[in-house]
């Protein structure tokens, strides 16, 4: 599956997701035999080798590395932020996307750093989506729009992906998410540093956005609640996962998007791992719900794609010790 399929409805969407393909089980066979066989006791590089496993079923080489990893930034603008949910003005989102094409932010060094390629997509900010707390955030046509976009970014030659994301108020929006998907409540924080009263703030638009958009499905949730650059990092995750390529999921926004496709399917996220816990209160419930493990814990709370950027480290070295290493019989090394 390489060509771009019809993601104009939500019906269409739906289709797309449902023709996504797995795992490659004789690569992750042959992956399991050679781990068997490697210079180690079994067992000894303990997650690593879980990783090493996942990995080459998904690529489809028993004995993978990461060589073009591709970062990919989404921005956009929300219209609850007018409820006063962020401590900082919508026009933060526009300085920050000419941070991030000028080399200037700590994704941009991270993404050097992991050898990553990195690109920036701002969709419409100068038209933020609409405030959820009285409609729907988006129309079909525009959350379909945005989730094409995220789709179609992805390089069908990158062999890993990570996501992330800038928007004012874009917290609020997965708070939201999360809340219509997985119920209960406390699940807004205070992401950028809000006080006490901008807090009680999220959480009444929270509430005021359940109430005004009933749609509980996965897609329906992304379109009345979510943001542009939350729909375009959903149809990023999707796509990548229609090219057999791995992702890394960043942090509580980032989850919150993987979180609509997940409720549309529980197998949609079987090619992602969660690559950190953020400091968001919130996130580690969402990845509970998910049954993700991070790699990292960092207190890390900037978004960006950051924290995951940074487990593209963890994964390269899975992979390095799996595909580097000898076997007993090349070392000529007794108990193999």
């Amino acid at each position: 599956m390489t060509d771009t399929p019809d993601l104009s409805t939500l019906t269409a969407i739906r289709t797309a997701l449902a023709a996504a393909p797995g795992p490659d089980e004789a690569a992750r066979a042959g992956a399991m035999e050679r781990n068997g066989q490697l210079t180690k006791p079994p067992g000894a590089l303990g997650r690593l080798e879980d990783l090493a496993l996942w990995y080459a079923g998904w690529r489809g080489d028993a004995r993978p590395r990461i060589e073009t990893p591709q970062v990919l930034i989404f921005a956009g603008n929300h219209g609850v932020a007018a409820q006063g949910v962020s401590a900082f003005p919508p026009e933060v989102t526009v300085q920050m996307v000419a941070n991030f094409e000028a080399g200037g932010a700590a994704i941009n060094q991270l993404s050097e750093f992991a050898g990553a390629c990195l690109g920036v997509h701002a969709l419409d900010l100068d038209r933020p989506t609409a405030d959820f707390t009285k409609g729907p955030a988006m129309t079909e046509a525009e959350v379909c729009a945005a989730f094409a976009t995220g789709w179609s970014a992805v390089d069908p030659s990158a062999d890993l992906l990570v996501t992330g994301e800038m928007g004012i108020g874009n917290t609020t929006s997965a708070a939201a998410i999360a809340t219509a998907l997985l119920g209960g409540d406390g699940w807004a924080g205070r992401g950028t540093g809000v006080d006490d009263a901008g807090l009680s703030r999220k959480e009444a638009a929270v509430a005021a956005g359940l109430a005004a958009n009933p749609d509980r499905s996965g897609l329906g949730v992304l379109m009345a609640l979510g943001g542009r650059e939350l729909a375009a990092m959903a149809g990023a995750i999707a796509g990548a996962r229609a090219h057999r390529v791995p992702v890394l999921l960043d942090g509580f926004i980032c989850t919150a998007a993987a979180l609509t496709l997940w409720s549309e399917d529980a197998g949609a996220l079987d090619h992602c791992v969660a690559g950190h816990l953020s400091a968001e209160g919130a996130h580690a419930r969402m990845l509970d719900a998910l049954g993700m493990e991070p790699l990292l814990s960092l207190r890390l709370r900037l978004g960006e794609g950051s924290g995951a950027a940074l487990a593209i480290q963890v994964l390269k070295g899975a992979l390095a010790c799996h595909s580097g290493m000898a076997t007993f019989a090349e070392a000529g090394v007794s108990g193999g």
